[in-house]
């Protein structure tokens, strides 16, 4: 394994920690669909999770649901293709009307980090695992 690749499983790593820690505080976590939320739930990201994309659910169905939890912070986890990009865009524009503070910091940290070789939020455990591997690193998953 390269050095690149061991820096890239540590900071992933890091990151996927801290917002494990972040999710137990009273905020929204946004995926685009149930894979998704599960592979976060491997992961050991607790607290509430919503999938926009599941079950035909439109934008204003997921900013409804936003209002009624009356949380004040949703951290926006969409896929990293053109198309979750572009949720991801809209979503944040039309909750900061809503005045929720929308974080984008994992996303983008995420898309850094391992956008090159994963496109979605479901790929992430696969992939970590599999740096794990070629690493020979035999700690507990995440």
């Amino acid at each position: 394994m390269s050095s690149s690749q061991k820096r890239r499983l540590e900071k992933t790593t890091e990151l996927l920690e801290r917002l494990a820690e972040k999710s137990s505080g009273n905020l929204l976590i946004i995926v685009e669909g149930r894979n998704d939320r599960e592979a976060l739930r491997k992961l050991a990201v607790k607290g509430d999770i919503i999938t926009a994309k599941t079950s035909g659910r439109s934008l204003l169905d997921v900013l409804r649901d936003v209002r009624e939890r009356g949380i004040q912070e949703a951290i926006l986890l969409m896929d990293f293709d053109r198309r979750g990009k572009e949720w991801t865009r809209r979503l944040a524009q039309n909750l900061e009307k809503m005045k929720v503070k929308t974080n984008l910091q994992y996303w983008g940290e995420l898309l850094n980090l391992v956008g090159r070789d994963v496109k979605d939020i479901e790929g992430i455990p696969a992939y970590m695992e599999t740096l794990r591997r070629k690493s020979g690193d035999q700690s507990s998953k995440v």
